[in-house]
């Protein structure tokens, strides 16, 4: 049997959630399912490729994982940065908040931070606000951590940062029903099944021009032969690739715990094949990358219909 993958991971908002939840959280690992992440792929033109659902981003997946496993909190967003950082100090007095999406570029505690927005969205835990600095965990690796006020808020307004709006943070976390972990899988079966056919949230629309699942994958594959350039290359080697693998590989393991072999047996195969394809784009190997990934587009559909299976219908 294939041992559960387990190590470091860019699963900054679960892993945030599960702080934020503490005892009562599952593991990340069911909570990054939950979000319905492992279930697509998209990509539009001038924008980079990710290995989640067309119209999907980690915002409106925390919303779908806090709701499934029983939960409800207080999200809120916008304001000017004295305003934000208000409510911040003041939620933080009765619990954890989470935070984001925060610029990572601009995380100046992070020894290789470039003091730069760079767009790519981040989630923390913060503990407490005073006169000066923030604390917060930092599942990137840093317990604890601090920032002087100003560089937090400048990283939580971050105008590169897609996802959400400027200063979005949930607090005030309240049980609202018992939900076991198997529970609130089973129950996101059927939202799986529409991200993997394209139709998982009607309220936010695809970017114009953008493809999902299986088509966008092959447009992928037909892309990297020629050459992607350095910012696809180094998005997709130092982030999407390995992401996508491990949340593959969870979807994998949870869909089998839930009863839904066929589907688990699909899952694992497409997280050996991405996860296979790390080597070939750092190494440069541009015709076996392609071939994987044509091999990877054409699971897609069958991981829809075994998805669907699972569900009864």
């Amino acid at each position: 049997m294939t041992p559960a993958f387990s190590g470091s991971s860019p699963y900054c908002y679960s892993n945030s959630l599960a702080m934020v939840l503490g005892a009562e959280s599952p593991a990340p690992s069911a909570i990054e399912v939950l979000t319905g992440s492992p279930f697509g792929a998209q990509w539009a033109e001038g924008a980079l490729p990710h290995f989640d659902p067309l119209g999907w981003d980690p915002d409106l997946g925390l919303d779908q994982a806090i709701d499934l496993l029983g939960w409800t909190c207080q999200r809120t967003s916008g304001d000017d940065a004295a305003e934000a950082i208000g409510r911040l100090r003041q939620a933080s007095r009765s619990g954890p908040v989470l935070v984001g999406p925060v610029d990572i570029g601009l995380l100046l505690h992070q020894p290789w931070s470039a003091g730069e927005a760079n767009g790519s969205d981040h989630w923390v835990v913060v503990l407490d606000v005073d006169d000066e600095r923030v604390l917060f965990h930092d599942p990137d690796g840093f317990p604890f951590a601090t920032l002087p006020i100003g560089a937090f808020a400048a990283a939580w307004n971050s105008q590169l940062v897609e996802c959400a709006g400027p200063f979005t943070m949930r607090s005030e976390f309240r049980r609202v029903r018992r939900v076991d972990v198997p529970a609130a899988l089973r129950s996101s079966l059927p939202t799986a099944q529409r991200w993997l056919a394209g139709g998982g949230q009607d309220e936010r629309p695809a970017p114009r021009g953008a493809v999902g699942a299986g088509a966008a994958v092959e447009r992928l594959a037909a892309h990297v032969p020629a050459g992607l350039d350095d910012r696809t290359r180094g998005h997709l080697a130092g982030f999407a690739v390995r992401v996508g693998a491990r949340r593959l590989s969870d979807a994998s393991l949870w869909l089998a715990e839930v009863g839904a072999p066929d589907a688990a047996e699909i899952a694992g195969l497409q997280a050996r094949l991405l996860g296979s394809v790390q080597y070939s784009l750092v190494a440069g190997a541009t015709q076996a990358a392609a071939a994987t990934l044509q091999q990877l587009a054409a699971t897609y559909d069958d991981l829809c219909d075994a998805v669907a299976a699972a569900c009864g219908t």
